[in-house]
């Protein structure tokens, strides 16, 4: 073989391979839906765990509701294989506002601040597995 030549996959093994990563995009996908949707049900009932963690991050108790509500029609967004793109954008700047929240408070770094990235990380991954139009549109090379 010449390193010029280009490296040829044999049909069935592209189609085994998508068929795995979107597989393995629906798992991660699916981990960070199941962890937004407690978080969102807890704060759309104003349960005693949500009302007192807001209140702990400094935003009064009468918001919880709302930005229960806000979550929920961004996690509505990225369920929807139509409209995942633009649910997985709402959803970062959702996560991007719970980061500035625990910097503001000087929350400790890897178990609060940057557990909203790891959600993300997980929303971004599992889209990007499952969805070939994402994967047209920021192509990673090896």
């Amino acid at each position: 073989m010449i390193a010029s030549e280009p490296i040829t996959v044999p049909g069935e093994a592209v189609l085994r391979s998508a068929r795995t990563s979107a597989k393995v995009g629906l798992v991660c996908s699916g981990l960070a839906v199941l962890f937004l949707t407690f978080d969102t049900v807890l704060k759309v009932l104003r349960l005693g765990p949500a009302v007192e963690a807001t209140i702990s991050l400094g935003y009064p108790a009468n918001s919880v509701q709302w930005i229960g509500l806000v979550e929920l029609v961004c996690l509505a967004l990225y369920v929807v294989p139509r409209t995942s793109v633009l649910g997985g954008l709402m959803l970062t700047g959702y996560l991007g506002g719970a980061v500035a929240t625990h910097v503001r408070i000087s929350s400790p770094l890897f178990t609060h601040i940057l557990f909203p990235v790891y959600v993300a990380l997980l929303l971004w991954g599992g889209l990007y597995l499952r969805e070939k139009r994402l994967q047209d549109l920021v192509p990673l090379r090896s």
